[in-house]
């Protein structure tokens, strides 16, 4: 049996939610801080901040862990990335470590930030490490949440993770430059993934829940077609591979099956219809495994 840690706070409703869907619900209450996982592979889980995440996978408390790539530069954390999960507390797609001043200071880039700069982070690692290779000395001052804020009041720059720097801007400041781009990873123990089963239990709940991420951006679609208007149908549709066409019983017609993207259905369906397609059907799917 595997130990999971799953990262509280901005990351924990998105993954909880990846978990259920995979079949492999975290049982928990309010109070409760031994959650579990109703699975054969599974044995320990725990919700734990995701700063904390990576150190413990390296040091063996955890064969699996869910955490920022963010956190593993930070914590410097020798693990390995066996998935990228690409959602962020919000939904899809990476995030991004910026550098940002208030938005009536004369700095556009990196470079121009003066130096002894006031700068505050959560990421105060990451932060050394780019400006000193940039060459912009500055003071470093480690942050404990709303960074944001404490621009121009207290501190000068902020290194902040953000999305689309809505929440920056609203804050009075703007954005001179990218320190580099983050996504939910899947972290394993090195010694966990040299034992035979361990590594065997750690593909097949990978499995399992990239075939989640691949499915919500799919969608099955069936549909009946006249033998005259098939070439025109096929000729519209697009699929995964090729689609599955069956003829149906005691009439000229032919049933269609395939995988498509789900942000094309709502142009797609409208020319199947045009092309001859009938009784089209737009069914969810819960998991892709290629």
């Amino acid at each position: 049996m595997i130990t999971i840690a799953l990262p509280k706070g901005s990351l924990e409703a998105q993954t909880l939610q990846l978990f259920k869907e995979a079949d492999l619900e975290v049982r928990r209450t309010d109070r409760d801080y031994n959650p579990r996982i109703n699975d054969p592979r599974i044995g320990k889980v725990k919700i734990l901040r995701p700063q904390e995440i990576p150190l413990y996978v390296q040091m063996g408390y955890f064969d699996l862990g869910i955490s920022g790539l963010d956190w593993v530069q930070e914590s410097g954390a020798d693990v390995k990335e066996i998935a990228n999960l690409s959602y962020s507390k919000t939904g899809d797609g990476n995030v991004k470590i910026v550098v940002a001043v208030h938005r009536d200071e004369p700095i556009e880039s990196v470079a121009a930030i003066r130096p002894g700069s006031r700068v505050t982070t959560e990421y105060p690692r990451i932060t050394e490490k780019f400006f000193k290779e940039n060459g912009v000395p500055v003071r470093l001052f480690a942050s404990y949440g709303a960074s944001e804020a404490k621009v121009p009041d207290l501190m000068d720059v902020v290194v902040d993770l953000t999305e689309t720097g809505s929440t920056l801007k609203k804050n009075g400041l703007k954005i001179v430059g990218q320190i580099m781009e983050s996504h939910t990873a899947l972290l394993a123990n090195h010694e966990s993934l040299r034992d035979p089963e361990k590594r065997r239990e750690i593909e097949e709940i990978t499995t399992l829940l990239l075939g989640v991420i691949e499915a919500r951006h799919q969608v099955l679609l069936t549909m009946n077609v006249p033998s005259a208007a098939l070439d025109r149908v096929i000729e519209v549709l697009p699929a995964m591979k090729k689609p599955t066409v069956g003829r149906l019983h005691g009439i000229d017609y032919f049933g269609i099956q395939t995988v498509v993207q789900k942000g094309l259905v709502n142009g797609l369906i409208p020319h199947l219809k045009a092309a001859g397609a009938e009784d089209i059907l737009e069914i969810p799917i819960t998991k892709i495994v290629r």
